[in-house]
């Protein structure tokens, strides 16, 4: 059994000043697996200096130099590619596949931000003036559970490519991931200060991060709910801010879909990451006219799914996180009965045969309409709403009828159409026959699905301020 009891601050594994020991348990057996000693406020505050006084050489480097230490990042991180995926199965039941993919990731993005700051203009003409493109300052990453080794990794991608220095704060139910990632960075050799990563709670740590005169710009991964109080607290030092947030996203299928194709790919979507994701595709919206094909080619792949160890590469859906996330999922499958929906796959309690660990039932519900829960509310697991719609105006209609607005899927032959229908979507990224995301594409939501954009050159600036200098 392992113990975590340090934080990464100005460039060193220390002991934390915080008490908080919790116990860190494997969802698939349901053992205790580790400890983690949580930082409290005060390492908050030694990561912030640490962090401040690391800013001031740190926002003077050369887009050059930034560009090396992107690649030793790049190189060092894919280096641990294996144990951040093996943390990421043992910790939160991650599929393999799917651990296996943000390990890669993690690496990749580094790699990117190095592409992407390459062909940046720092400096430009503008009429008369010049216009400099230069660091916010210190920076807040604030980055869940559920994807912690490619979340931390794309945002200090993007500070440091930026010029900023950060203060990291994972989520305490990812302290061996983050620990991982944190003894891999540190073998890239950067600079003291630039970077520095504690576990802690959002009330203390979270809470000093987003006050702190010191921080700059926030960029948070997360529920919309946390992401309002993160806003809040930083509006007092006017704080940027990043948020991307709850999704909610529907997959469209048109009525000329080959749904051989579509449906795996829809149902892929839905329960990627044992549907722990936020850009989950967890709106099925099909025609009425092909309703009842739909329904029984969705019950058969349904039925086909491999629910057990997420070490075994066969393994599609592994355990949720928790106890408490399981029965949140169970929650969701009751309510969506008793406001009507039809269930026809799955359900409540366990799968046969996997009476430990904190297993769902790949769940698919039918006549489901927009004013039920299932249908309005992020459940986080592996649960499938399908719902009917009349013409392509109303599908329009049904996918826009909801508060967030983070992904959408669309499975046509028609291209052109496709890209009309796209044009209409209230959402940030819109993916049309594929579910794999463009990590040089600016990434973040509509409405309460988030503020502000992740990757690309979109990512990059988020962590720049624009200066003008006009000589008379």
């Amino acid at each position: 059994m392992w113990n975590i009891n340090q934080a990464y601050i100005d460039g060193a594994f220390v002991p934390v000043q915080g008490t908080e020991v919790v116990e860190c348990i494997n969802p698939t057996t349901e053992a205790v697996i580790g400890t983690v000693t949580l930082a409290n406020r005060d390492d908050a505050k030694r990561a912030i200096a640490a962090a401040q006084r690391a800013q001031v050489e740190f926002g003077r480097t050369t887009k050059a130099e930034r560009i090396d230490m992107l690649k030793r990042l790049q190189a060092a991180v894919l280096a641990s590619a294996e144990e951040i995926r093996d943390s990421a199965i043992e910790e939160y039941g991650a599929p393999f596949a799917r651990a296996q993919w943000v390990s890669q990731y993690a690496s990749q993005c580094f790699a990117n931000a190095a592409r992407t700051l390459e062909d940046y203009e720092l400096v430009r003409p503008v009429g008369g003036a010049r216009v400099f493109m230069e660091p916010v300052g210190v920076a807040g990453l604030i980055a869940p559970w559920n994807s912690t080794a490619g979340t931390i990794c794309s945002k200090l991608a993007s500070a440091i490519a930026a010029g900023c220095t950060s203060v990291i704060k994972p989520s305490e139910l990812s302290a061996l991931q983050a620990q991982i990632v944190a003894q891999a960075l540190d073998r890239a050799g950067l600079p003291n200060g630039v970077f520095n990563i504690l576990l802690g709670r959002g009330s203390d740590v979270g809470d000093e991060i987003s006050t702190s005169p010191h921080i700059a710009k926030i960029s948070f991964t997360g529920s919309t709910s946390t992401g309002k109080l993160i806003a809040r607290a930083g509006i007092e030092t006017m704080k940027r801010v990043s948020l991307a947030l709850t999704g909610k996203s529907a997959a469209i299928v048109l009525d000329d879909a080959d749904l051989d194709t579509a449906l795996p790919m829809a149902l892929n979507a839905a329960f990627m990451n044992n549907g722990q994701a936020c850009v989950a595709g967890t709106r099925l919206l099909v025609p009425r006219s092909r309703l009842k094909d739909v329904i029984e080619r969705v019950k058969t792949l349904v039925d086909a799914i491999v629910v057990g160890n997420p070490n075994d590469p066969t393994t599609v859906v592994g355990p949720l996180v928790s106890l408490a996330q399981y029965n949140r999922v169970q929650h969701f499958i009751r309510r969506g009965l008793e406001q009507g929906a039809t269930l026809i796959a799955g359900g409540e309690g366990k799968p046969v045969g996997l009476e430990k660990g904190f297993f769902v039932r790949p769940t698919v519900f039918a006549d489901v309409s927009n004013e039920m829960d299932i249908a309005r509310e992020e459940i986080f697991g592996p649960v499938l709403s399908i719902l009917a719609y009349d013409n392509e105006d109303h599908a329009i209609e049904i996918a826009n009828a909801t508060i967030y607005g983070l992904q959408a899927y669309v499975f046509t032959q028609r291209q052109d159409g496709a890209q009309h229908l796209a044009s209409r979507l209230l959402a940030g990224t819109v993916l049309i026959n594929r579910i794999a995301p463009e990590l040089l594409a600016p990434f973040g939501g509509v409405k309460q699905s988030g503020i502000g954009r992740e990757f690309g050159v979109l990512g990059l600036e988020a962590f720049l301020e624009t200066k003008t200098v006009a000589v008379g």
